[in-house]
């Protein structure tokens, strides 16, 4: 059993709601779920309490910050001792050009997204925070040419209550 397992419609439809618009007033969520203010403020208290919800951000337009590429590094590491992978993932999330990291199955064990100003940043950012980190064996690139995102989560266990 974990935390979420007694989570119920009306926090789910919260939750629905503030994966779209995380500005909404509790008193516009608390319309949309036809609930009272005050218990819906409680409930939403109690979700970030649990850890349902764990941030609230804002999305930037990447090129108003000066990106000018995006690209994927697909890691191969020579060791995939606990210690290791653990201790390079955590290096890696704390490297400011890195949107995301993802320790894998298969044929790469880490592939890596980030951005950068340009391909010369890009070739900086690979040669001097990758490739020359211990245990990195192999490193492949890809520049993303166009993508399309999603930031809500689909409401699964919505689905079985």
């Amino acid at each position: 059993m974990d935390q979420y397992t007694d989570l119920d419609r009306t926090d789910f439809a919260i939750l629905a709601l503030l994966q779209k618009d995380a500005r909404l007033t509790n008193k516009e969520v608390a319309a949309a779920i036809d609930l009272a203010p005050s218990s819906t403020h409680e409930r939403v208290k109690r979700l970030w309490d649990i850890g349902a919800i764990r941030g609230v951000h804002a999305e930037i337009d990447e090129r108003a910050l000066g990106v000018g590429i995006e690209a994927l590094l697909m890691i191969e590491l020579s060791k995939h001792e606990r210690a290791v992978v653990d201790s390079f993932m955590q290096e890696v999330g704390s490297i400011a050009e890195v949107r995301s990291a993802f320790l894998l199955s298969g044929r790469w064990d880490v592939i890596v997204h980030v951005v950068a100003r340009d391909t010369a940043h890009l070739k900086d950012l690979a040669l001097d925070k990758f490739t020359n980190r211990a245990g990195v064996t192999r490193i492949e690139t890809a520049i993303v040419y166009d993508a399309r995102r999603r930031h809500e989560v689909p409401m699964i266990r919505a689905e079985q209550k």
